[in-house]
């Protein structure tokens, strides 16, 4: 017998792929074999990124990235979640079990799979898993607050804050216990979420990946008890075992994305002023209509300050017409535009001020990480509790606000830049929390604690 085979597999989407790639590294570096599995599609936009001639056989061979369909045909939505979510459970659990079935049977059974690490958005891998014998963990991609959500559907519809469908049913707030923040009952994350079938689709698909979770042995998850004490107590399962970040001497591609990243804007960086420039980056789902992008750039350009911005080729939703038309009027002679960043690199340099951020949970903890204070613009789902956190628990933010038709102006943009960046209450908490949470993956840290407890697990 070789070495243990732990295969990994995330939800098919740019924000589940990174944690669970970055904890593919650390199982390599502590000798595993990972065989990571991507969805078809995914795997593709993968291997381009890398603009790796050999592509699918990383780290000598000890990670290697293989792929099953996700059920989509090569041109349908991938971002349209409700049709995703109905295509992977007629195509993907049977999918994955061949391939385990094949991996195992390979050169007599000498590389067989002996653990599953699954995105808990996939948790019926578990159950495969489950079947031919194999012990299983679950890998949170989202904050432990949204774990704990989703755990409590019962109690939310029994105070009727929810029907059994997930539809809200008043206006207000809720507290699932008195350590975790009053939240909008509006920020439900699955009730923004496309139409109201897609939500409902979602939903169900939610409480589905609770009955699966339970047969986890591990629960884990890129976040410190500092950051989510209530969440945690609330599920002390939880294995807190972040921040992911990349080890500070890697200035390399980083594996998993779905664009190249232009390394050119580190260059850029080093020629601006320290706590400068105002990093402007959305994530790999959200997107903009012409009046929203045209407010944006103005407003970046009204800050008259250096500014950062990641722009992606579809962030306009592949329309064509708008295809980021920069109104006439934008000059951005103060910033740089491109279509993908080497993130936790650009959020680590000496010249960021601030973040304008959609506040998916990696980029939260990336930018909370770094100390870096941040403007919060989230878009659907769990990011608008992310938001909470940020603003409301951490206080290490700004939200904004938008104006009569919806928009978020190019005033209120120069406004809260100012106001963001004038806070020094604000800069100061910033900095105390990146060194408590960088405190967890020191040598004796809570989360390298941790790590090491699942590693001797997975060994067993």
């Amino acid at each position: 017998m070789g070495l243990k085979h732990v295969l990994v597999l995330p939800f098919p989407a740019q924000g589940h792929v990174n944690p669970l790639m970055h904890l593919s590294h650390k199982l390599v570096q502590h000798g595993f074999k990972v065989t990571f599995v991507n969805s078809d599609f995914n795997h593709k936009r993968v291997v381009s990124a890398i603009k790796d001639e050999k592509g699918n056989n990383l780290e000598g061979s000890n990670l290697e990235l293989v792929s099953i369909p996700d059920g989509l045909g090569p041109e349908e939505d991938r971002n349209e979640s409700g049709s995703l979510l109905l295509a992977i459970m007629r195509t993907m659990p049977s999918a994955l079990e061949n391939l385990i079935r094949d991996i195992n049977s390979m050169d007599g059974g000498s590389n067989r799979i002996t653990s599953i690490v699954c995105d808990t958005y996939l948790s019926w891998a578990l159950e495969v898993g489950q079947k031919l014998g194999i012990k299983g963990a679950a890998m949170i991609p989202s904050s432990a607050a949204i774990v704990a959500l989703v755990n409590n559907f019962p109690k939310l519809i029994e105070e009727g804050i929810m029907d059994s469908d997930g539809f809200p049913l008043r206006k207000g707030k809720y507290q699932l216990s008195q350590e975790m923040p009053n939240v909008d009952i509006d920020c439900l994350p699955w009730s923004c979420i496309g139409d109201l079938h897609v939500q409902k689709i979602t939903y169900h698909y939610l409480t589905k990946t609770v009955k699966w979770s339970s047969l986890a042995n591990w629960w884990l998850s890129n976040t410190t008890n500092e950051l989510e004490h209530g969440a945690l107590s609330l599920f002390p399962n939880i294995l807190p075992i972040g921040p992911f970040l990349k080890e500070s001497t890697e200035e390399s591609r980083s594996l998993g994305q779905f664009w190249e990243e232009d390394f050119s804007s580190l260059n850029w960086l080093n020629q601006q002023p320290p706590s400068s420039v105002i990093y402007v980056a959305f994530g790999s789902i959200a997107i903009f209509d012409p009046s929203q992008f045209k407010e944006l750039a103005l407003g970046l350009e009204l800050t008259n300050r250096p500014f950062l911005w990641v722009v992606r080729e579809d962030s306009d939703n592949g329309n064509g017409n708008t295809n980021h038309k920069y109104p006439d009027e934008f000059q951005g002679t103060k910033g740089k535009i491109v279509k993908w960043a080497p993130q936790q690199i650009v959020l680590k340099h000496p010249a960021i001020a601030c973040f304008i951020s959609h506040c998916g949970w990696n980029s939260t903890m990336e930018g909370v990480s770094n100390g870096v204070p941040f403007l919060c613009w989230p878009y659907f789902a769990d990011q608008l509790l992310d938001k909470t956190y940020i603003c409301d628990v951490w206080k290490v933010g700004l939200g904004f606000d938008k104006d009569e038709k919806g928009i978020i102006s190019r005033w209120e943009i120069k406004k809260k830049v100012e106001e963001l960046l004038g806070d020094e209450d604000i800069k100061g908490r910033s900095k105390k929390m990146k060194d408590m949470v960088m405190n967890n993956i020191a040598k004796d840290g809570n989360s390298t604690h941790n790590f090491n407890k699942f590693v001797e697990w997975l060994n067993e």
